[in-house]
């Protein structure tokens, strides 16, 4: 029997971590003595990697201040951690159930993310999901969303194929990058982008609620 694999988004997806992303998006800003953006503008860049996501914050600024945004991101993010200033980064409610069903119903699972590896091995530590995902694809190692890279390392480590894989996220970006994977772009409504984004990017499949995702895979 081939291989099924569901890849999920993380921020957004399975855990709420909008309040500490704005947070240090407002005090990088405040380093370069930038006027912060507002907080809709940031969740909306949720998934992208850091400096495609500093260039649609800050269009009119050049490559330069994009990386040092993105140097005072990383900093604050990994200062705020140490200190234990991070507020919690809830699961969504029913997720760890999803994950049960879609593992008992025979799929892998595994994550694509705009995330750090580091900041992505903490929220799985976190919730004790570490163990649970075969296959973990971040920022440090791909291209930004909604390049495929990810999910082309994803599938290659899961022995997965397009046509067996899923791709489940809030954002636009993952519904755009599971349509360049040629894998099946599911998008869940309690996250980051509005559901008519999703579907405009390409969702074949929505899910309203967590529980929703075993049927939405199956379809």
């Amino acid at each position: 029997m081939s291989t099924r694999l569901a890849v999920f988004d993380c921020d957004g997806t399975l855990v709420d971590s909008q309040a500490n992303i704005c947070r240090a998006m407002e005090h990088a800003f405040a380093t370069l003595a930038l006027p912060a953006p507002p907080r809709p503008a940031v969740r909306a860049i949720v998934g992208l990697s850091l400096v495609e996501a500093m260039a649609l914050l800050a269009p009119e600024l050049g490559t330069a201040a994009h990386l040092a945004l993105t140097d005072a991101y990383k900093t604050t993010f990994r200062r705020m951690r140490e200190d234990g200033e991070l507020d919690a980064e809830p699961l969504y409610d029913g997720l760890v159930a999803a994950l049960d069903a879609l593992a008992a119903d025979g799929w892998m699972l595994g994550i694509a993310t705009g995330k750090s590896d580091r900041g992505l091995a903490h929220v799985l530590a976190l919730h004790g999901l570490t163990r649970r995902f075969v296959t973990l694809q971040t920022a440090d190692r791909h291209p930004s969303k909604p390049h495929p890279a990810m999910l082309h390392a994803a599938m290659a480590e899961a022995g997965a194929v397009p046509h067996m894989t899923a791709m489940i996220g809030d954002t636009s970006f993952d519904m755009a990058m599971a349509r360049a994977a040629g894998v099946r772009a599911v998008g869940v409504t309690w996250g980051y982008h509005r559901e008519a984004a999703l579907w405009s990017a390409g969702a074949q499949a929505m899910a309203q609620r967590c529980a929703d995702l075993p049927a939405c895979l199956a379809a």
